[in-house]
């Protein structure tokens, strides 16, 4: 059996040899050499472009005319129904025109195989293109992301009390180097057919299904299967899953998921049940739809963070009974413990009092002031309340600003003026709860906004209103400020909240014993003129029944004198009441 392959080189030799016979009878050699030159093949096309018989340079511009409605001509990528479309310049290609000449054997050889070819039907071939390495792996990343499916990974997240589950999911992507050839190999195409046989490949997320089913198993279930408690010193901390949980993390690391925890949510998990800084914080009541509720009391606590978070993950993993960690740590008790202040009963509203008073940026500042700090007051059964005492002095560094006064039986003006209209309105208050009445000093002349014979004044160091709780229950004090605007009137409200222990009624008597004012003259610089009216006796009486009885118990007397309002004259000419 002859061999094809030898048969055929057997024949090129022969050629060969009948062409140099022919060029020796041409001429010779150097005839041949001559005639082909420097010249592309005769019948050679590149990219279907005819340049045989073409000097190199005549060649390159023959290629370059012949290709330039391709060589800008856009592409289109497709798989599945998906298309991208792009330029051969985002897919960094170009024709490298003196590169395609050359390799299509453009230029002078004494080689007889390229004398050969010259005298013989050139080859077809493909352009030499120019690749920009970096546009063609944007494009090929914006192919993947396009006609591709990114893989998801599987996911736990822990919200409250609540596990979040995320599916794994396989994604699709392109096979890199095969849309690279096929790019390649459709540029400078004839037809405007899209790049063909691009192909996508199955590509697995790095956390699979069955590592979601071990993080719940393993992890997020037991955590959130109780409370834990810290033990500090002698002061436990009891957290809920709901109030941990926020803490809690599964990051992927290498194909898994991996309990954390999130320090700093740990931190402030814990910081919300303990004092800030070390101090304890009194339990307390807040008011919410009406109603008193428990703010439990945070022990003062110094610890080192990081004793709770390096030990967290392993705490609430723990089964039920061994859920508790002893932490270092240095503890203060609360005054005012949780227990305490539940075993006073504060269950409703025993008490409410409003009153108004008429605009000045001194009132809105000081009455605002002393509210603010009289609010969340607790008082237990025998306990006295001051206002001088929980207040304090009326000072500018304690919040308080220059206002009117009662002083010698006229309006002067000294820090805190304004104050009594609190004091009146807790003093009402306290009445209607049925608390006792240590100390109380109605204004030495009627201020026709109060209550009358039912009023108190306060002055620092000299004056102040205190009352006692004599009933068996706490008493929680909630005192508010609307301030007053140029038209309308501020507003104090007083609420008192424990258990109800007595229903209070009132009554007021006539004013009596009715005293004229007299008129002063004033020669000062600071004064402030007032128009004087009379003085009177007034009696006021209250009545103590048992809740849902008519049956009086006990009966109080509040007898007031008011003396008369001086009409004041200023007769000093620089006088100002400012």
């Amino acid at each position: 059996m002859s061999d094809p392959g030898r048969e055929t080189a057997g024949g090129r030799v022969v050629l060969l040899l009948l062409l140099g016979l022919v060029v020796l009878l041409a001429g010779g050699y150097g005839a041949a050499y001559a005639a082909a030159g420097d010249k592309v093949p005769r019948g050679t096309t590149v990219a279907g472009v005819d340049i045989g018989g073409q000097t190199p340079g005549q060649a390159e511009v023959t290629l370059e005319e012949g290709l330039a409605d391709r060589v800008d001509a856009q592409q289109q990528a497709s798989v599945a129904g998906d298309e991208v479309t792009f330029t051969p310049e985002e897919a960094g290609l170009e024709v490298d025109y003196a590169g395609s000449v050359a390799a299509a054997g453009g230029g002078r050889s004494w080689d007889p195989a390229r004398l050969w070819d010259y005298y013989t039907d050139g080859d077809e071939m493909d352009a030499v293109l120019d690749v920009d390495e970096t546009r063609m792996d944007a494009l090929l990343d914006r192919l993947e992301e396009e006609l591709g499916t990114p893989p998801r990974d599987g996911a736990v997240k822990i919200r409250g009390t609540r596990i979040a589950v995320t599916d794994p999911r396989d994604g699709e992507t392109i096979d890199r180097e095969q849309a690279r050839a096929a790019i390649e190999q459709s540029y400078l195409a004839e037809s405007d057919a899209a790049v063909a046989g691009l192909q996508l490949t199955t590509v697995e997320p790095e956390i699979d299904a069955a590592e979601v089913r071990r993080a719940v198993e393993e992890f997020a279930n037991p955590a959130l299967s109780g409370p834990v408690t810290l033990r500090f010193g002698d002061a436990d901390v009891r957290l809920l899953p709901r109030e941990f949980g926020k803490a809690l993390r599964l990051r992927p690391e290498d194909g898994e998921l991996v309990p954390d925890v999130d320090r700093k949510a740990l931190k402030k998990v814990v910081g919300n049940r303990v004092g800030t800084d070390g101090a304890p914080v009194d339990a307390t009541i807040r008011i919410v739809g009406g109603s008193p509720r428990v703010v439990p009391a945070k022990p003062g606590v110094r610890y080192r963070q990081a004793d709770v978070a390096d030990t967290f993950l392993d705490l609430v993993t723990r089964p039920e009974g061994k859920r508790v960690q002893a932490v270092k740590a240095r503890t203060a008790r609360p005054d005012l413990t949780t227990a305490e202040l539940r075993d006073l009963d504060i269950t409703e509203k025993v008490s409410s009092f409003t009153t108004y008073y008429p605009h000045a940026e001194y009132r809105n500042v000081n009455i605002g002031r002393a509210a603010e700090i009289v609010d969340g007051t607790i008082l237990e059964p025998g306990e006295v309340f001051s206002l001088n005492g929980t207040v304090g002095e009326r000072t500018a560094e304690n919040g308080f600003t220059e206002g009117f006064i009662i002083s010698d039986g006229i309006l002067v003006r000294d820090l805190g003026g304004g104050v009594s209209q609190l004091a009146t309105t807790l003093f009402n208050a306290m009445f209607f709860a049925g608390l006792e009445d240590v100390e109380h000093k109605p204004h030495s002349f009627y201020i026709d906004r109060y209550p009358v014979g039912r009023e108190a004044t306060v002055a620092w160091g000299a004056v102040d209103l205190r009352f006692k709780n004599t009933t068996p229950h706490g008493v929680f004090i909630q005192s508010r400020v609307t301030p007053s605007t140029p038209s309308s009137s501020g507003v104090v409200t007083v609420d008192m909240w424990s258990t109800k222990h007595w229903d209070i009624t009132t009554r007021t008597s006539g004013r009596y014993n009715q005293t004229e004012p007299e008129t002063r003259r004033v020669d000062t610089v600071r004064c402030h003129p007032n128009e004087g009216y009379g003085g009177f006796d007034v009696d006021v009486w209250r009545y103590f029944s048992k809740p849902g009885s008519d049956e009086v118990v006990r009966t109080e007397k509040f007898s007031t004198t008011y003396t008369p309002s001086d009409t004041v004259i200023c007769t000093n000419p620089n006088a100002t009441d400012s």
